[in-house]
C-alpha cells in the first residue's frame, strides 16, 4: 500500500468474500465476485414481479428476461471525489448473454451497504452463477461536481434535432 495512492475500506461480511482484484498489472479494473450459496436473491422476471430466491447449492440460476442482484458479500467505502463504476466481465456478457442493464452501475463513495450487480438475462437459456465466481468489474473513477445555476443556453454550433444530429457517415 502506498500512502500517496486513495484507498478504498473493504469490509467483509461473510469470512470466505474475496477482496476485489486486477488480474494483470496493466488491468484497469478489479474483479469481484458473486457470494450467492445460502443466501436469498431478489430476482425481477419479465412480469415485473420481485421476487426473493433462496440460492442453495451454491448455484443462483437466471432466467431469460429475468434480472437479479447479485450480492458481493463486502462493503465499502470510496475515497472523497471517487465512484465505483461496475461493469460485467465481457466473457460472461458473450458466452452467457449476462448484462448490466444499468451499466455502468455507480456505486457512490458514501454507499454503506452489501455492494450489489444488477444482471439481467438476455440470452434464450437459463444461465448460471456459481458461488465465489467472478461476475463483474469495479473501475475507480474520479468525478467533479459542478454548481447548476439557472440561465439561458444558446447555441454554440450549428447542430440541431437530438440524436443523430450530427450526420449518420
Amino acid at each position: 500500500m502506498s500512502p500517496e495512492r486513495p484507498q478504498v475500506v473493504f469490509e467483509r461480511i461473510f469470512p470466505d468474500v474475496e477482496l476485489p482484484q486486477r488480474q494483470t498489472g496493466r488491468s484497469a479494473g478489479y474483479d469481484i465476485r458473486a457470494h450467492v450459496a445460502g443466501r436469498d436473491v431478489k430476482v425481477r422476471g419479465r412480469s415485473g414481479i420481485l421476487e426473493e430466491r433462496r440460492v442453495s447449492g451454491g448455484v443462483l440460476e437466471i432466467a431469460p428476461g429475468e434480472t437479479a442482484l447479485v450480492p458481493t458479500g463486502f462493503r465499502a467505502s470510496l475515497p472523497d471525489g471517487y465512484e465505483a463504476q461496475i461493469r460485467v466481465r465481457s466473457s460472461i456478457a458473450f458466452k452467457r448473454g449476462l448484462v448490466l442493464p444499468n451499466a455502468p452501475g455507480t456505486i457512490d463513495a458514501d454507499y454503506p451497504d452489501e455492494w450489489l450487480v444488477m444482471m439481467m438475462n438476455t440470452g434464450g437459456t437459463a444461465a448460471r452463477i456459481e458461488h465465489g465466481e467472478r461476475i463483474a468489474q469495479v473501475i475507480l473513477a474520479r468525478y467533479e461536481t459542478a454548481d447548476w445555476i439557472p440561465g439561458q443556453v444558446g447555441r454554440s454550433t450549428g447542430r440541431a434535432g437530438g440524436l443523430g444530429s450530427t450526420g449518420t457517415r
